[in-house]
């Protein structure tokens, strides 16, 4: 079973709101215009908004970057499994110029496995984080391999949501048991290739023990993969290997799945089970995964997602730093053309004469009509928007982010940069500002009126 991986609008909103804690609030206007649009309970909206500042501040890509330096971080890993599995499997058997110590091997085989396996028993049991120095390890190579400075929160932000979920152990205990498993088929794979290609002999030794119960110890330890099917050594020649090599080839070949069996059960068998239940326990935790709307963090956008009643005067804080404006398009639209006008002084009639089945939604020149026209189109974006400008005033980063918000509320959007009055001239460099502006934002201009285009799309 692949892992579920987590779901993105969680993570980007857990970062956000750790990175807005530390940096000061974003400026979020369009945002959470479209997160009330969007409609649902909070967490529908806070998510909403959270993929729009993404998407604009370019933390979804420093995501998928996060991933892929995650990926490469768990490869780098599993290689190095693999390399230590396979070298516990050497020095457990040598290179068959001396007899092997079956107790030895053993120890060699199963004894750090061992020790780490009751580590993380211990942990797991008394509340500790089971499995953390891996874990660490895995998030230091993730960091180090992401390179993308904003990316800086999407690791502590991806702690914190699994721990308030109770899902930071089972992710830990998939990670280190996943590792031990491959390590531990690693050390099977040649294990087999070196009994299957070397003649070895099998003894076991003591001195201070009596050797009664040291052949008792290794009678019992073949027990419980005799009941698997794994031959079990008989009394002669437990006691006939304990003072000797027996060379007979029966005898090596019991001896050898002896061990063979042993490994199996008290290696792989209870990683293999210990991985399968973080597996299942991951997969159902994540089913359940939400945000803690009790942080602070999310009950600051409470009242601005989910508003009770609308508010008058300033309800945020200027911006911690300021974005660079781009336009874009709507996915869906509603048929028809609209005309707008953004900042216009009373020395010009208007509207003009438009042409059937263009409407006027007049001229914005503050921010209550801005609201009001943006939210309308949320709801009803036209499928051609054309807006008006005068280019005789400078193109600040005010009017810039509002034809960029407009652009992106609207199927397709053009520019009419607006001829001077009767008796006036324009300044060509700042229309020269303008027409580079525009060309920034991509968005297509004209000296001239585009009636036909507004009126049926074609040119």
């Amino acid at each position: 079973m692949p892992l579920t991986p987590i779901p993105d609008a969680l993570w980007l909103a857990e970062a956000l709101r750790l990175a807005e804690e530390q940096g000061g609030p974003l400026e979020d206007a369009e945002a959470s215009r479209l997160a009330r649009a969007a409609g649902g309970d909070l967490q529908r909206r806070i998510l909403v908004r959270a993929e729009r500042l993404a998407q604009r501040d370019g933390l979804d890509q420093a995501l998928r970057h996060w991933r892929q330096g995650a990926r490469l971080a768990v490869l780098l890993l599993a290689a190095l499994a693999v390399g230590s599995g396979a070298g516990l499997a050497f020095a457990a058997l040598g290179d068959g110029s001396r007899p092997v110590n079956l107790l030895w091997a053993l120890g060699s085989l199963l004894g750090l496995h061992l020790v780490t396996l009751a580590g993380w028993a211990l942990g797991f049991a008394f509340g500790g984080e089971a499995g953390s120095a891996l874990g660490r390890l895995w998030l230091g190579l993730s960091e180090r391999l992401l390179r993308d400075r904003r990316g800086a929160q999407l690791g502590p932000a991806l702690l914190g949501l699994l721990a308030r979920q109770g899902l930071q152990r089972w992710a830990l205990g998939l990670l280190s048991h996943g590792l031990w498993l491959l390590a531990l088929l690693a050390a099977l794979a040649v294990l087999l290739a070196q009994l299957a290609t070397r003649r070895y002999g099998f003894v076991w030794e003591t001195t201070l023990l009596p050797a009664d119960s040291f052949a008792a110890l290794i009678h019992g330890l073949g027990a419980g993969p005799a009941l698997l099917g794994f031959p079990q050594p008989d009394l002669a020649l437990l006691r006939a290997s304990g003072e000797a090599v027996v060379g007979g080839e029966a005898a090596r070949q019991t001896w050898a799945a002896w061990l063979l069996g042993v490994f199996a059960l008290y290696g792989l068998l209870p990683r293999a089970l210990l991985a399968l239940l973080c597996l299942v326990q991951w997969r159902r935790g994540l089913a359940r995964l939400a945000l803690d709307l009790e942080q602070p963090g999310y009950s600051r956008l409470r009242e601005r997602l989910l508003p009770s009643s609308e508010r008058l005067g300033v309800s945020d804080l200027a911006p911690a730093q300021l974005h660079q404006p781009h336009a874009g398009h709507a996915a869906t639209t509603t048929p028809g053309g609209l005309l707008v006008a953004v900042e216009l002084d009373g020395e010009r009639a208007w509207p003009p004469a438009l042409p059937a089945g263009v409407r006027d939604a007049g001229i914005l020149d503050d921010g209550a009509q801005r609201r009001r026209l943006l939210e309308q189109l949320s709801r009803q974006p036209p499928a051609r928007l054309l807006i008006a400008c005068d280019p005789r005033r400078s193109p600040d980063r005010g009017t810039l982010a509002l034809l960029g918000e407009l652009a992106r509320a609207a199927g397709a959007t053009r520019i009419w940069l607006l001829p001077a009055p009767s008796g006036e001239t324009l300044d060509q460099q700042r229309l020269g500002d303008w027409q580079a502006a525009l060309d920034e934002l991509q968005l297509p201009w004209n000296d001239r009126a585009t009636w036909r285009w507004l009126e049926s799309g074609d040119d």
